[in-house]
């Protein structure tokens, strides 16, 4: 059997209402320039939405496909006994030209109990800004349920909501629970688990592409929340320039990021899971099983097999990465 090599998927372009172009402008997408593309899924097993294999003797593959044959060689031992065929991450792109709805996502119980489904904890990286542009993450004060329902009712919801003004490098960490939207001018990466499962709570009063109003879902959202004030809702990380520094550790996964001007080796033996790329800035070239090489630039997402155990990557002048994946160590941790 010939070795794996790491793979790039053909991207999944989302049309949404609040979709933009800099999918295309920023991140040197092929999108179509006709339509409002919001999200480029760029690794996805989630069913009607496989990635498929845009490289190498497995092109034309889809994700599934690939887990089915090579399980934990793929994933990881570790990974393929807890999750099975199914890949335990979502990695998009997302192109917020205009405000997003106000949403939530359950935990993994809720999930399961109501939808035979994983939760959805997830992270944004935010890789562009315009002056101004804000998100929403968590309340900005002391919370329960009964204020909550009185600012919906109300149509004052985004008067306990926490803004915050975001620029190129902002890290937000939120867990299943907190209370969310993505501003309009941001565009971001976003790291989650695999669920397509959001309850939409309010979306500021728009109609949809068919004229009417979208569907919300109160009824469900309003016991998936979790209601606790926090004094900070930005993660606050420390860049060291040509080494791994970490933003997110949590039990779904581990995100780090490389910015460089010189080789990087990169070690994975005892690591035991998949690893993905995802280049938020200029190129690199990256070496594996020896003396194989792929190059990956701004826009671009690659998954290294769990088999494939060292790795060196090279810039062209300058690169920045975002490094994912899953430690079996922090099963039971919680960011």
């Amino acid at each position: 059997m010939e070795e794996l090599y790491p793979f790039k998927f053909k991207a999944i372009y989302k049309e949404k209402i609040w979709g933009g172009q800099k999918l295309n402008s920023v991140l040197n997408k092929s999108v179509p320039s006709d339509k409002k593309i919001g999200e480029s899924w760029e690794i996805s097993s989630v069913q009607d939405n496989l990635s498929v294999v845009a490289n190498g003797y497995l092109a034309g593959n889809n994700l599934q496909e690939l887990i089915e044959v090579y399980m934990g060689d793929l994933v990881g031992e570790n990974v393929f006994k807890r999750f099975g065929e199914e890949f335990p991450l979502l990695i998009k792109f997302i192109d917020a030209s205009d405000v997003l709805s106000i949403q939530v996502h359950p935990d993994d119980e809720l999930a399961r109990k109501r939808h035979n489904a994983y939760g959805k904890t997830e992270m944004w990286y935010v890789i562009q800004a315009d002056e101004g542009a804000e998100l929403i993450s968590g309340f900005n004060r002391e919370m329960d349920k009964e204020t909550y329902l009185k600012h919906l009712k109300n149509n004052t919801l985004p008067e306990i909501l926490n803004s915050e003004k975001v620029s190129a490098g902002d890290v937000f960490f939120l867990p299943s629970g907190r209370v969310h939207a993505i501003g309009k001018g941001i565009l971001l990466a976003e790291i989650q688990q695999t669920s397509d499962v959001t309850y939409r709570i309010f979306d500021w009063n728009r109609k949809g592409q068919d004229g009417k109003p979208r569907e919300l879902h109160n009824d469900l959202a309003v016991d998936a929340i979790d209601y606790k004030y926090y004094k900070e809702y930005r993660t606050n990380y420390t860049l060291k320039p040509n080494e791994t520094s970490n933003l997110v550790k949590c039990k779904y996964f581990t995100t780090n990021i490389l910015e460089f001007d010189r080789i990087l080796e990169k070690d994975f033996i005892d690591l035991d899971s998949f690893v993905v790329y995802m280049c938020m800035d200029g190129m690199a070239e990256i070496t594996y099983n020896e003396e194989e090489k792929l190059e990956i630039s701004k826009g671009e997402t690659l998954l290294v097999p769990a088999t494939v155990d060292h790795i060196k990557i090279a810039p062209k002048n300058k690169a920045k990465l975002l490094e994912v994946y899953i430690e079996s160590k922090n099963e039971k941790e919680e960011q």
